[in-house]
């Protein structure tokens, strides 16, 4: 024990932080890769099925559901740095597995790839709880920006690849797409093995001393780790006592509804309003408002990847001059209106360019980027008071991987079965009813304490 800690003593704030937030390239990538590998799956198997399609390319999602809430769980006794080198273990293996798939293997593909989604939700929790216990109260906002740039260049690299890969043989360009994933969750097992355990957890399980020096790497005084110590073991205390006063009923009895509803509500909004559809399909949404060939089209996620990434860069930049309610109801206004507007141009003017539907996708992307995509999360970690956070926090999150799971399943269906304008315009009306749920449910959360979150929601429900 004390070789591991001399040799933590050496790391630097820098490296814990970039290590620590380093997950969210996984899942980065595992959420873009099918974008490009899809098309030349779908040549080389020959799948017409617009269900298994939608199964093959949601599967990820799928199993994300379950990880997210299994890691949680499993980190509280074995640790989010352990539980964080299962996940990267897991995500390559199943990586390598799916890369590895027999010819026509639809069903080996989706059970690999729902597998695969175990990492994926556990690293989605896993990091963010990690980087809020190691990072200091003062930086936790942009840290979490920090997060979501990590998963946006994860999607970025996913699109660089597929477009590197595709003059390959058919055979073989899908599979190293999906097997390269292996290689960010090498480069992650190796660097969090580096990395002390959160001293939130240490403390928790009566290693004081160890959680002292842990702070020690990453805080600028004596005092300050005294202070920070103190807080953890009364939030400790604090967290203890709600939990055995509190049940799965209790996140809707009349004192915490209100927020319970505003929560669990923008997290299923995010998913619900059609971000995967684009992030999964672009290039056959391309392919269908054009007529050219989807593996033709690979240009167009790295596009995306660029906006996305650009986007969360922005976000760090204004997240604390904007209303958080502000940012999502100009966010989804403008999302709603990038869906919406296209199949008003083609009622009026059915000549219109196609390539004018990808335009306003990228619209949306940049909006998304940098409003919802971020905020969702920033508003749920805010929102929930302590005597409910842990499984209001957990609905939440279920909720959005089930919709994402959902668009990512029925979309090739909904594509099937009616235009595309139709089922952007679908889209788009629910973004607009986002927009209306934000308006008049959702609390402003920036500059209130949990205190005063929670005092707000009281009141709304007598």
């Amino acid at each position: 024990m004390v070789l591991v800690e001399q040799k933590n003593k050496k790391i630097s704030s820098n490296y814990v932080y970039f290590f620590g937030s380093f997950g969210g390239i996984l899942f980065g990538y595992d959420i873009g890769v099918m974008t490009g590998a899809l098309p030349f799956l779908q040549n080389d198997w020959n799948l017409t099925n617009a269900t298994i399609v939608g199964w093959i390319t949601s599967a990820v999602m799928f199993g994300a559901i379950f990880g997210g809430s299994v890691a949680g769980q499993l980190s509280d006794k074995l640790g989010r740095r352990k539980m964080i080198l299962i996940s990267a273990v897991i995500f390559a293996l199943f990586s390598i597995m799916s890369m590895l798939s027999p010819n026509n293997g639809s069903t080996y593909l989706i059970i690999i790839r729902v597998l695969l989604g175990l990492a994926v939700g556990a690293a989605s929790a896993l990091v963010p709880a990690y980087m809020s216990e190691m990072a200091p109260a003062n930086a936790r906002g942009s840290l979490s920006g920090l997060n979501q740039t990590m998963i946006t260049s994860g999607m970025l690299l996913s699109y660089i690849m597929d477009f590197l890969l595709k003059g390959l043989p058919e055979p073989w360009n899908w599979r190293l797409m999906l097997g390269l994933a292996a290689v960010p969750a090498v480069i992650l097992f190796l660097g969090v093995l580096r990395l002390p355990e959160s001293p939130r957890f240490l403390i928790k399980h009566g290693k004081e001393a160890q959680a002292r020096q842990v702070l020690s790497y990453i805080r600028k005084n004596d005092e300050e780790i005294s202070t920070e110590i103190n807080e953890i073991k009364l939030a400790a205390e604090q967290e203890n006592s709600a939990s055995e006063k509190t049940t799965w009923g209790s996140l809707f009895s009349s004192k915490y509804r209100y927020l319970v509803i505003a929560g669990v509500g923008v997290a299923a909004f995010q998913q619900f309003q059609g971000a995967n559809a684009i992030f999964y399909y672009i290039p056959l949404i391309v392919e269908k408002a054009t007529g050219s060939k989807a593996s033709s089209a690979l240009m167009w996620p790295i596009i995306q990847g660029i906006i996305l990434v650009t986007g969360s860069l922005v976000y760090i930049a204004i997240a604390e001059k904007f209303n958080r309610r502000t940012l999502l109801i100009l966010g989804g206004t403008v999302m709603g209106l990038s869906f919406l507007l296209p199949s008003v141009i083609n009622i009026i003017n059915p000549h219109a360019n196609p390539i004018m539907i990808v335009v306003f996708l990228c619209i949306y992307v940049a909006f998304y980027s940098f409003t919802w995509a971020p905020l969702t999360w920033v508003l749920v970690g805010e929102i929930f008071p302590l005597a409910i956070r842990g499984r209001a926090s957990g609905l939440a999150s279920s909720l959005n991987w089930v919709g994402s799971w959902a668009v990512g399943l029925l979309f090739p269906m909904m594509t099937a079965s009616m235009s595309q304008e139709m089922v952007f315009g679908i889209f788009g009306v629910i973004c607009i009813l986002g927009v209306l749920f934000v308006k008049f449910f959702v609390p402003e959360t920036k500059g209130h304490t949990l205190e005063e979150i929670e005092e707000a929601g009281t009141n709304h429900n007598k």
